[in-house]
């Protein structure tokens, strides 16, 4: 296992460095976050390990960089910062967890063994349709390596079609799944839906990824040559 630490404080990740080493987890530490930003970048690790408050780059901005990127590498944060707004922030911007400082090592060796098991529980949390992404982890989407900012619905409805990847999701399985409605919706509802849902992802691309089959619902597959 090969961990990758960004933190500035130079006590914090020599005391992490050496007990991870008795672990025999092999560990790279950096003290500014645009170093960490380009190591993530270019080497592979199991797991991020990200301060919060690091100068060059702060760790929500170094997640958010990487995500838009497409580096989904797992990522706890350490962070002395406790209040719900960052935790939201944290795990909106595609994190695993969030650790406050300060914290016992074996709690956070336990939630990194977690994290990484949960990911070999579920391989396929990452989804893929030609150059269309979705991580279901962290509710997170791109498209040409670009990141897409969709509303809850739209993610929900998009996370739909991607779990049915190349098979037709009827109409009235949208609305129960979006509405959770039990009485019958009005298809120009749903219609609306996925038109909101298309300007996102495909009308600024050539290639449209959301096919429409007639009187029936809708098909998320790359279309046919």
């Amino acid at each position: 296992m090969r961990l990758l630490i960004v933190e500035d404080d130079s006590r914090v990740a020599t005391a992490l460095e050496r007990s991870f080493g008795q672990q025999g987890i092999q560990i790279s530490w950096v003290a500014d976050g645009k170093e960490g930003f380009a190591l993530a970048q270019a080497e592979h690790f199991d797991c991020l390990l990200l301060d919060v408050m690091v100068p060059g780059m702060d760790g929500f901005a170094l997640l958010e960089s990487l995500r838009h990127l497409g580096v989904m590498t797992p990522v706890i944060f350490l962070t002395a910062r406790d209040s719900l707004d960052d935790r939201i922030r944290g795990l909106q911007a595609g994190g695993g967890d969030y650790l406050v400082k300060p914290f016992a090592f074996s709690e956070l060796l336990l939630r990194v063994q977690n994290l990484l098991r949960r990911g070999a529980e579920d391989p396929e949390h990452v989804w893929t349709v030609h150059d269309l992404q979705v991580d279901s982890r962290g509710h997170l989407v791109f498209r040409q390596g670009k990141r897409l900012d969709l509303t809850p619905q739209e993610y929900a409805l998009l996370e739909l079609l991607m779990r049915n990847r190349g098979r037709v999701v009827l109409r009235s399985r949208v609305a129960e799944e979006l509405w959770d409605s039990h009485f019958e919706v009005d298809p120009n509802l749903v219609d609306a839906a996925i038109r909101r849902l298309r300007r996102k992802v495909d009308d600024p691309f050539p290639e449209k990824l959301i096919q429409t089959s007639r009187n029936l619902g809708y098909v998320l597959e790359r279309p046919k040559a």
